[in-house]
């Protein structure tokens, strides 16, 4: 009875220093970051492993007071060769997540709250702020506010876009113009809008591009910087609204498509029964 109580004892002391262990982890990082005031990948990544691999050591520790978990073990050692083989295989990527989140956080192509987009094979997979990274994966918002979970491998094996810098965060706006458009009145008008945009800064050093040309004009692109990812969405939408706004008292037009529908009567009198029935002599 003695045994039982001392095998419980100790058990539930092992438990408790685990749990004590990840709670204090979790302390030291989220005072961390509020001395920096900056949330690092780097730091994120390595209170994942550490909680993950002390939760681990501490649950088999906590088992193995116990005699069915020492028998479990032998039989496991016993045969640890070829259970290593087919683990390896199962958690191949799983193991693959790990790596890459190690390489995604010693070589920082991004960091928590900048914001990237993720290409793969010229494809966006995903674009926004990014928010956490685990063992296993990157968490990003999107401008819609859904959380794109995306396996660390993924993002390690993709093309990184980083649209952030230290200070600022910067999105691009697109616009369309009609072909007569005169360019730089269109490229004047957009300039003044950015430098009278409170919410907009460093507007000097935003260009108005020609990125292409569709079959209803040319497609101009500028970036827009902002502060934070916040006051982004709310300087794009203004700036977008006053373009509208100002397009129109430059004369400035904004090609979009139509659809003509005539109504003139035609002497045909097939056409003139299916559009008019009544005009049907059988009917």
């Amino acid at each position: 009875m003695n045994s039982d109580l001392a095998l419980l004892l100790r058990t539930a002391v092992i438990l408790c220093i685990t749990f004590l262990t990840v709670y204090f982890i979790r302390r030291f990082f989220r005072g961390l970051n509020k001395r920096t005031q900056k949330q690092s990948l780097y730091n994120k990544f390595l209170q994942s492993i550490l909680t993950v691999g002390i939760t681990i050591v501490g649950v088999y520790s906590a088992l193995g007071s116990f005699e069915i978990a020492k028998e479990i073990s032998t039989t496991v050692l016993q045969s640890s060769a070829l259970l290593i083989a087919v683990a390896t295989f199962a958690a191949q990527q799983t193991l693959g997540n790990v790596i890459s989140g190690f390489s995604l956080s010693s070589s920082k192509p991004c960091d928590i709250g900048q914001k990237i987009q993720i290409k793969s094979a010229g494809t966006v997979i995903a674009e926004g702020i990014v928010r956490d990274m685990t063992v296993r994966h990157v968490v990003i918002e999107q401008a819609d506010g859904q959380m794109c979970i995306i396996p660390n491998s993924v993002v390690d094996g993709a093309v990184i876009v980083n649209m952030s810098n230290p200070d600022t965060v910067a999105t691009f706006v697109e616009v369309e113009v009609d072909y007569a458009t005169d360019i730089e009145k269109a490229r004047a008008v957009i300039m003044e809008i950015l430098k009278t945009e409170p919410l907009v800064v460093e507007a000097e050093k935003t260009s108005v591009l020609v990125s292409s040309l569709t079959a209803n004009g040319m497609l101009l692109k500028f970036a827009v910087y902002t502060k934070d990812i916040m006051e982004s969405y709310l300087a794009c939408s203004n700036v977008r609204q006053r373009i509208v706004s100002e397009f129109e008292k430059a004369e400035i037009v904004i090609p979009y498509n139509t659809v003509t529908i005539d109504t003139t009567p035609t002497t045909n009198p097939a056409i003139n029964a299916a559009t008019n029935p009544a005009t049907d002599p059988q009917n």
